[in-house]
């Protein structure tokens, strides 16, 4: 057996690869598969005691991985006899080359790295990033993979959550505002359209109704050339469907107005003639 471990597979120059660093390779490697699957069943456990959001839970899983196997492929290319000080001062000029190139791709990994100790995004998170609406579904190093309203998977590169503007709707609560603006004609009674309004809000399932700070409520915005202008304001934890949330009530709303008579108008201008006389002279 020790001769067998032992067995030098070839050699080049200083350089040798036995059997036996090719049998610690590899335990190592099924070692690290091991641990991280091992942490991850813990590290779960842990997290569901304690409450901890899977966003947070996923970021803190991903940074571990990273670090193991990080210190897993420098212990296994130690074993196999490869130097990593030598292979970094022989391709020195290489490696600038490859930084200048990848510039892009080290910026992307470093915003990841950014995020995942951060937590500012996390998985599960709706956000809002050059006007598109959608939600975190994985977190890589480099990227970040996320779902639109449309259930088309976008993939983007993490230094856009980190350089550009980005709205978190879910960061901070799990429910936010938003509001449906609807103008009604001036003949109609104010008190009557605002009750109309927060009836139909308290109707919808999807509109939170009994939080303290957080119920609907009637904002009159505007006396318009046409219309008086409202916007009904409500909290709703349905963020990734919002817009059919709005178009329930606006349906809504509008049977509601059918049935009181309420009037939407229509933009209108008055017009205005004036005549007079016209004389021609004789030239």
């Amino acid at each position: 057996m020790k001769e067998i471990l032992e067995y030098k597979l070839f050699e080049i120059g200083e350089y040798s690869l036995s059997v036996y660093s090719i049998v610690l390779a590899v335990l190592v490697y099924l070692l690290t598969r091991g641990v991280v699957a091992l942490f991850g069943k813990l590290f779960g456990r842990m997290a569901s005691r304690r409450n901890i959001d899977e966003g947070r839970q996923h970021s803190f899983r991903l940074l571990f991985e990273y670090l193991i196997w990080t210190i897993s492929i420098i212990t296994i290319l130690t074993l196999l006899g490869i130097k990593l000080t030598l292979v970094l001062a022989s391709s020195a000029a290489l490696l600038v080359g490859l930084g200048l190139g990848l510039q892009q791709g080290f910026s992307d990994m470093l915003s990841g790295i950014i995020l995942l100790f951060e937590g500012t995004i996390e998985k599960g998170d709706i956000i809002e990033v050059d006007g598109v609406v959608g939600r975190i579904e994985e977190i890589h190093l480099r990227t970040t993979k996320f779902r639109n309203r449309d259930d088309q998977v976008m993939i983007i590169p993490n230094h856009k959550f980190v350089n550009d503007n980005v709205i978190n709707w879910s960061h901070d609560d799990f429910v936010a505002r938003f509001g449906v603006p609807i103008g009604v004609s001036y003949n109609s009674d104010l008190q009557q359209v605002k009750q109309i309004l927060l009836n139909c809000a308290h109707s919808n399932p999807h509109v939170v109704t009994d939080m303290t700070g957080k119920i609907p409520s009637v904002r009159l915005d505007n006396f318009g050339d046409s219309s008086v202008d409202f916007t009904l304001l409500f909290y709703s934890s349905n963020m990734f469907r919002i817009e059919t949330t709005k178009s329930d009530l606006r349906f809504a709303i509008w049977e509601a107005f059918r049935q009181h008579g309420v009037e939407i108008p229509f933009p209108q201008r008055d017009l205005h003639l004036k005549t007079g006389q016209w004389s021609l002279s004789p030239s």
